[in-house]
């Protein structure tokens, strides 16, 4: 497996790779890394689909990418997905994925006219007060002190941040900005979790930290995600014939662990009370989805609470991959990312209006937007700046689901600290049911207090969601921890997903998990075609220089305060400049 740019290889198709009709290939797991390895089989390595099989524990597939409406309970999402046009591996996948809707085009074509038509952008980031305008006006308002810190975890070497958290380099300079508020409601970073991760997402990101205040960085599907990615995914793969197990639990693999070799031999499963052992070959393929940041999810409703349940249970995600860790130290350590879901968790809600009418005015005062109109509303999160659950809210584009009834909106919101009492309700959002969430909602839109009751209890339907591992992703890591996507000396087996390791690209995002299958298909498999790498704005001077001056509200670096000594080295090195193409650069993007 090797990495490659631009569209040489980009727009090739491999060779078919030697001996794959006599291979097959079990995924464990049907999220987005799981059928995004089933396409790249089916696409790039050529398998024949009958050869595929999927295992899933639950009754249908999807993973974390989901969409539903629980039968007399309502619509839920547990979350939602942002994403950017520098997701190379994803758009690859999806440009091989035929609409569902549109006969003769592909998700990708659906997803970019949908983006050319109607972009992305937010007309309020953030709110205080009960719904007045928090007027962040597209400002970071970093100190010269702050953007320091920010550059100093920027340039240090990954080596070096082991474990590290970012209180260790952050204070109150950077904590108390726009920029983290943006920053951690935006990623769900929380103050105590990985610098490491942090760093990560500054370099993979860099090109987009002008449009991070108003979000027009950021594009979204037409539908959920469950509709919008999950079933033209599987309808891909049905067409081709692989094999979907459903309400089949993978109880363990057992390795035959040898000084050069790792080979699965066995998947040890359950379907109906009956176990069962697969017995595998060095040409039988195992891919495996380690960890989930929704396992344990608890669903509420309009008059249920949530609760939360941050054991490890057996025939979980967790459980499993700490039976498979036992077997080598190359496969990673999943109690630094489930040890801790007082740290990991948070809630969400999922609100649906139902009268059209009571609730609609408030939420048209902030995004200044009408809701119904099937375009952008929100342009994504609106941060509750003065909340004490930290909530933040978005309205995609409406209807979010193909047979929502018209006139009706459906509200994705959650909050980052759910043991802190709320401003109007005074208990912490886990121990609150849909009702009381939606009542502590209407409070910060602005709604009086005379009203809140009766429109939480009559013109909404709220149903709640814990998860445990919500960030888990974040937890502060050294190498070691996640597994490499193919662990050195396997034959047959790898791990996909955001709990495996793969260079400089960011967890948490979808693009991680096609990353990681993408890699894993062209690894064992040998597909002699290049995985995209990750967008190199990083190394690009240009964005390197916008971000500088994006980052202190555009202000170039010869007004910042400097001490004499300081002054003194930054006119040599401007002097050095004079006259060059550097200079010229400098110009161009305000630096100076």
């Amino acid at each position: 497996m090797y990495y490659s740019s631009g569209n040489y290889e980009a727009f090739a198709r491999p060779l078919k790779p030697e001996g794959v009709d006599h291979k097959s290939a079990y995924l464990i797991g049907s999220g987005l890394a799981s059928l995004a390895a089933a396409c790249f089989l089916v696409r790039d390595a050529q398998m024949p689909g009958s050869h595929i099989h999927i295992l899933e524990k639950n009754s249908i597939p999807g993973g974390a990418l989901d969409g539903d409406e629980l039968p007399g309970v309502g619509y839920v999402m547990r979350g939602g997905r942002e994403m950017d046009n520098h997701f190379e591996c994803m758009w690859d996948l999806f440009r091989s994925i035929p609409s569902i809707e549109t006969e003769g085009v592909s998700v990708l074509d659906e997803y970019y006219w949908l983006n050319k038509k109607d972009p992305n952008y937010s007309l309020c980031r953030a709110t205080e007060n009960r719904g007045e305008d928090a007027h962040t006006d597209r400002k970071f308002n970093l100190s010269d002190k702050a953007a320091l810190e920010i550059l100093q975890l920027f340039m240090t070497p990954d080596e070096k941040l082991a474990n590290v958290k970012m209180t260790d380099i952050f204070d109150d300079e950077v904590y108390n900005t726009n920029f983290w508020m943006y920053w951690r409601t935006m990623f769900a970073f929380k103050d105590d979790q990985s610098a490491l991760e942090m760093k990560r997402y500054m370099q993979r990101f860099i090109h987009h930290i002008g449009g991070l205040p108003d979000f027009t960085a950021l594009r979204f599907t037409k539908y959920n995600q469950y509709e919008s990615m999950v079933l033209p995914m599987v309808k891909y793969l049905e067409d081709h014939g692989v094999q979907f197990h459903y309400n089949t639990t993978v109880k363990n693999v057992l390795f035959d662990i040898q000084r050069e070799k790792k080979i699965a031999k066995h998947i040890l499963t359950e379907r109906d009370g009956e176990e069962e052992s697969i017995d595998l070959t060095e040409d039988d393929l195992v891919f495996y989805i380690n960890g989930s940041n929704v396992e344990n999810s608890s669903y509420g409703s309009q008059t249920k609470a949530t609760g939360m349940d941050g054991e490890i249970h057996e025939g979980g995600s967790f459980d499993l991959w700490r039976k498979i860790a036992a077997q080598d130290p190359a496969f990673g350590r999943p109690d630094k990312f489930c040890c801790d879901p007082e740290d990991s968790n948070w809630v969400s809600a999922t609100v649906n209006t139902l009268d059209g009418g009571e609730i609609i005015p408030y939420i048209e005062k902030i995004c200044r937007r009408d809701p119904l109109s099937g375009g952008v509303v929100t342009g994504g999160i609106v941060t509750v700046r003065d909340s004490s659950w930290l909530l933040s809210w978005t309205i995609n584009r409406q209807p979010q689901y193909r047979n929502q009834p018209k006139g009706q909106v459906l509200v994705w919101l959650y909050g980052m600290f759910s043991d802190v009492p709320g401003d109007y309700v005074k208990k912490p959002m886990r121990d609150c049911t849909g009702m009381e969430i939606c009542e502590e909602w209407l409070y910060h839109l602005g709604v009086p207090t005379d009203r809140i009751p009766e429109m939480a209890a009559s013109s909404a339907n709220t149903v709640p969601v814990m998860m445990p591992f919500a960030c888990a992703y974040f937890q502060p890591r050294e190498a070691g921890d996640r597994p490499a996507v193919v662990p050195e000396g396997s034959v047959n087996f790898a791990f996909i997903g955001n709990f495996a390791e793969t260079p400089r690209d960011t967890v948490f995002t979808t693009e991680y998990s096609i990353r990681t299958a993408m890699e894993a298909v062209y690894t064992l498999l040998n597909v002699d075609r290049g995985v995209p790498e990750v967008w190199g704005s990083v190394y690009d001077v240009r964005d390197l220089m916008d971000s500088m001056v994006q980052l202190r509200d555009g202000r170039p670096i010869t007004d910042m305060k400097l001490d004499v000594k300081q002054k003194l080295a930054l006119k040599e090195l401007l002097k050095k400049t004079e006259g060059t193409e550097v200079e010229k650069l400098m110009k161009e993007h305000h630096v100076i």
